[in-house]
């Protein structure tokens, strides 16, 4: 049987981003460790992070400071509508089992262009493959904020259905689904 790497406990890295979530909401600047001796630790002893984010490749949506955490902190997965494919399940599926992370969130956020996409338009292009992902999550909902809880969900899912994934759960993998108010910088964790 495989061994896993351990890691802080799912429900703790939980806090631990609420409460970096808290401190970000009127910061100023990103009080996350982004020191030399931080780059210098993490070169020489590894990464050590305590969650994995899937997030938004929009350039507002910045997990590392949303979440107030430094070099080393967040495993962070970004794709254009926070879609879940089998690369992005192989991204996890290391985080999870080489590095000991316990907690997934799947991160969407508030006016994302990918979902307002898929609700109001039909691109045409590689832009499609996210848009059809992102319509088979929201179904024929169109309220927009409404469709990116339903596509976060979605990709929640989509990780907790793989079959790794589900192995990685029965040893303390949790998977969260959040959504990110651009404008006040608020998290909710659904």
């Amino acid at each position: 049987m495989k061994t896993r790497a351990e890691g802080m406990p799912a429900a703790q890295a939980l806090a631990k981003l609420q409460q970096g979530n808290l401190a970000y909401m009127t910061a100023r600047t990103c009080p996350g460790d982004i020191s030399p001796e931080a780059r210098s630790r993490t070169c020489n002893h590894g990464q050590q992070p305590y969650a994995i984010v899937i997030a938004c490749s929009d350039s507002r949506v910045i997990p590392e400071a949303i979440f107030s955490a430094g070099i080393g902190e967040l495993f962070v997965i970004r794709v254009a509508g926070n879609v879940i494919d089998d690369h992005q399940l192989g991204s996890i599926e290391y985080a999870a089992g080489h590095l000991g992370c316990n907690l997934v969130v799947v991160l969407g956020h508030t006016h994302c262009g990918a979902v307002n996409a898929a609700v109001n338009h039909d691109p045409e292009g590689y832009v499609k493959f996210i848009t059809d992902e992102i319509k088979r999550a929201v179904g024929e909902e169109t309220d927009e904020h409404a469709a990116s809880r339903l596509n976060a969900q979605h990709s929640a899912a989509v990780i907790e259905s793989s079959l790794q994934i589900q192995h990685e759960e029965e040893l303390g993998l949790q998977v969260a689904a959040a959504i990110y108010d651009i404008e006040s910088g608020a998290v909710e964790f659904l």
